[in-house]
């Protein structure tokens, strides 16, 4: 029984202890071949007991029944931890957690933080305000918008569904993955599930209905896309956030001037804005930690001001707008404005811009920092902000254009534009490294296309900088804030980007909290109905206005969202026809050892997406190439739903063949924040002490049923239990079976001859053979292939539509895939291998 197959009989969970027999093929000196191409089929099915029609003309191999087969594929892939420790999550001191959360404010704090700009000017230019009552209604919308959604929402609850310090959608999506089998991405393995299976507690409700729900998510291929659709989603609203974020904010710091200098006209503010714009799109380069030096600080005093500026207006005009804290004038708001209440919501929603980025960023800082920062400074000074503007308007009915500015005293006027415009220029600066981030992991789990990453920072690996998508966005922003430079339009787009990403957030994070917290049901449901209900009154809010400018933030994600989905899709296709198209075991074993070519000295490192089985690409180079080289290693460069993989677990091996074929299978793990920054030379290096600690690994096993066949029954597969423990607790009982009889009457090693051909010997040796003599020699003729270098064998796959096809089949692969897969940055562009080291070779696949 295959590995998928055992567990589809156990509901979904992997069965560990198995004892299970199963059928390979042995050669002589007792190794097993890996079977993959009889064991998977297509990726799916169960293996059944058969017999090779051409085993007779091999009789240095038969067909043996043993057990579950040991190999790093199933052992080791237990002891890659489903989350790593977040490096700022030690025990630190009170003082060094007060400075960690003092520089939160530069990363985190930037966007939410610049709110009070633009938040009332929005609000009243849909309502204006008529009296009194109505400024008392607005703040107290804008007072229970930032205690429900940045406090109570984001800071309370979705912060602590991260995983492993990284926050935004696709995080919560690769949390849901590991706890279910829900991820529609290639590569996966039943290993990837076994990282983190769900974690078994002591029967409770909450635990039978987690597990239903795992159920039929597993089971729904329907539901699994939904999924991924709303993930997709969420994140090509955090790309349209990224546009909207440094038009609004910006052109609400520039808009200041209209009242510091009575002759300045929009246009004089567009083209500052512009000129701010490509400033701050071009110091990304730099990185946060470079960068996080000038802007903490910055930000700081910004707060400082924020909460400075409200107590005086507070003493100075009207103390009575803290009755606002009392949500009985919200009603009072609505009674009296109806319709023109509704509209403004959209405008109260921009005092939660932000909220979103917080969790986005989270990965640079850990979560009591940014709690700590936020609840002593950031909320404190942001609330006493809104009172000091509306303690003014209760005044001045008339200035609520430009709300924020003309409640400065007139002696702080310039020292508060100039802060407030570093404070803009930061907030952008914090949804764009959010956007960054969310690329990234995106890309990582194969749902964008590749593109060049490049890491500012040798200290923080989550630091990174992507030119392509940073001059992409600052073009989509320019041309935003020169056709609408309306900042009450710009608003209203900007609602619409947040309220999408916010109620994306709702939905994975209730599914993190059936799936993985596994809370009680009310707890759940209450959840999910105010944030869902709240969140769906901003949204009919920001949709009925539309028509005014905002529908290009609309068209604009609508346009990520086909690119993600349409990568993602074709990827997807791909994997699925190479491995239908794999090569079968029984053609190796009918080439023989030589694979029907010459085999000359070296090592062969074949690139594929495949995880199992011989890729077809394979089969080209074999008829292309006029040799193979004596070694041949299939790599596989596979992203797992975890964060990180440790250096030490990060290669998993598989023989391929008997031994005399000398070829494996490679899988390199790596997290979607693991940063691929290890030249060839060493990746080279790192993969062949792997190889070589599998292959003692191997011999070790064989050594141990050797030891034990004299306390064994005949016939009896010995074996011996194991405990180990999963990330998530879970402790398993591993059953460790003990290979079947070593036997090396007949063992073949491939050299190469003087003429460069090579030749098999065969090596027979009197009496009982020695296995650590087998040993050496396999290690040896490894170290001999190293010694004769290291070739890259590429294989470049394209997909066409066959001519059958729908249209619309025709028209997403044949175009609009191949010119994303034309244009994306190509695998050879992460190796640095010298040109003289690389073979290519084209093949293309008709799906």
């Amino acid at each position: 029984m295959t590995e998928e197959g055992s567990e589809k009989e156990n509901g979904g969970l992997p069965s560990m202890d198995s004892s299970e027999s199963r059928w390979v093929y042995q050669d002589a000196d007792g190794s097993d071949a890996d079977n993959d191409d009889e064991d998977d089929g297509s990726g799916l099915g169960e293996e059944s007991p058969h017999h090779d029609s051409d085993e007779d003309d091999f009789p240095s191999q038969r067909l043996i029944r043993t057990g579950p087969k040991i190999d790093s594929f199933g052992v080791e892939a237990l002891e890659v931890p489903g989350a790593q420790r977040n490096e700022f999550e030690e025990d630190i001191t009170l003082s060094r957690r007060f400075v960690v959360a003092f520089q939160t404010l530069g990363v985190v704090f930037g966007d939410v933080g610049t709110s009070p700009l633009y938040t009332f000017s929005v609000m009243f230019s849909k309502a204006p305000a008529k009296g009194n009552e109505d400024v008392l209604g607005a703040l107290s919308l804008v007072l229970y918008t930032l205690i429900l959604i940045p406090l109570v929402k984001y800071v309370l609850i979705v912060l602590w569904a991260n995983d492993d310090g990284e926050g935004g959608t696709f995080a919560l999506y690769s949390l849901i993955c590991r706890h279910a089998k829900v991820s529609l991405l290639p590569n996966q393995l039943p290993s990837d599930a076994r990282i983190s299976s769900f974690r078994l507690k002591v029967p409770s409700p909450e635990l039978e209905r987690s597990l239903k729900i795992k159920e039929r998510l597993e089971a729904s291929p329907t539901l699994k896309r939904i999924l991924l659709m709303l993930v997709l989603a969420g994140t090509s609203m955090v790309i349209a956030d990224c546009v909207v974020t440094p038009a609004m904010s910006v052109i609400s710091a520039v808009d200041g001037l209209k009242i510091g200098v009575s002759g300045v006209k929009q246009v004089h503010v567009v083209v500052i804005s512009v000129a701010f714009l490509i400033v701050l799109f071009s110091v990304q380069r730099y990185g946060t930690s470079k960068m996080g030096l000038v802007v903490g600080p910055a930000l700081f005093i910004w707060f400082c001001s924020l909460g400075g500026i409200g107590v005086y207006n507070l003493v100075k005009y009207d103390t009575s707008v803290l009755r606002a804290f009392n949500p009985v004038y919200i009603y009072y708001f609505f009674k009296r404005n109806s319709t023109k209440a509704w509209y403004s919501l959209g405008g109260c929603l921009l005092c939660a811009t932000g909220s979103e980025a917080m969790f986005a960023d989270l990965c640079y800082f850990s979560v009591k920092s940014v709690q700590l920062t936020f609840l002593l400074l950031v909320l404190p000074c942001l609330i006493l902000g809104y009172l000091g503007q509306a303690a003014y308007l209760m005044e001045n009915h008339a200035d609520t254009t430009h709300a924020f500015f003309s409640s400065v005293p007139s002696e702080a006027f310039w020292l508060v534009f100039l802060v407030a415009n570093i404070a803009a220029l930061i907030a952008s600066r914090t949804m764009i490294t959010a956007t960054f981030s969310c690329i990234k992991q995106s890309t990582a789990l194969g749902c964008f296309p590749r593109v060049k990453i490049i890491h500012t920072s040798r200290k923080f690996m989550g630091q990174i900088y992507i030119p392509v998508m940073n001059w992409f966005l600052l073009a989509l922003t320019l041309f935003l804030v020169c056709n609408i430079s309306n900042i009450y339009e710009i608003g209203n787009a900007y609602g619409i980007a947040e309220v999408g990403v916010m109620m994306m957030s709702t939905t994975l994070v209730t599914l993190v909290m059936i799936l993985i917290w596994q809370l009680n049901i009310f707890i759940v449901l209450s959840f999910a109905v105010i944030f869902f209900g709240l969140e769906l009154t901003f949204l009919s809010s920001v949709l009925w206005s539309v028509g005014d400018g905002s529908w290009i933030i609309l068209v604009f994600a609508i346009f990520m969202f086909l690119i993600m989905y349409i990568w993602n899709y074709g990827s997807n296709l791909k994997y699925e026809t190479e491995v239908r198209q794999k090569m079968s075991m029984n053609l190796l074993r009918e080439l023989g050892p030589t694979l029907g070519t010459i085999r000359a000295p070296g090592i062969g490192l074949l690139y594929s997406e495949l995880a199992k089985g011989v890729p077809a690409i394979f089969g080209h180079f074999l008829t292309t190439l006029p040799a193979v080289h004596s070694m041949i290693i299939f790599v596989c460069i596979k992203y797992v739903p975890v964060s990180l993989v440790p250096q030490s677990e990060r290669f998993l091996f598989r023989r391929v063949c008997p031994k005399n074929y000398h070829i494996f299978r490679c899988v390199a793990r790596y997290g979607y924040k693991d940063v691929r920054k290890e030249s060839h030379q060493i990746f080279e290096q790192l993969l062949i002490e792997s190889l070589e600690k599998f292959i003692r690994r191997e011999a070790q096993e064989r050594s141990l049923e050797s030891d034990g066949e004299d306390d064994s029954d005949e016939g009896e597969i010995s074996s011996f239990s194991r405990t180990l423990m999963a990330p998530n607790g879970s402790l398993y009982s591993l059953g460790v079976p003990l290979l079947a009889e070593f036997q090396d009457a007949n063992n073949f090693i491939l050299e190469p001859d003087a003429a460069g051909k090579g030749k098999v010997e065969e090596a027979s040796s009197i009496g009982a053979p020695d296995p650590d003599q087998s040993l050496d020699k396999e290690l040896f003729f490894i170290r001999q292939a190293k010694e004769s270098g290291v070739v890259y064998l590429l294989g470049h796959g394209t997909i066409r539509a066959k001519k059958n096809s729908w249209f619309i089949k025709k028209l997403v692969i044949n175009y609009f895939y191949a010119f994303l897969r034309k244009n994306c940055r190509r695998g050879t562009a992460n190796l640095s291998v010298a040109h003289s080291n690389l073979i290519q070779v084209g093949m293309t696949y008709m799906v």
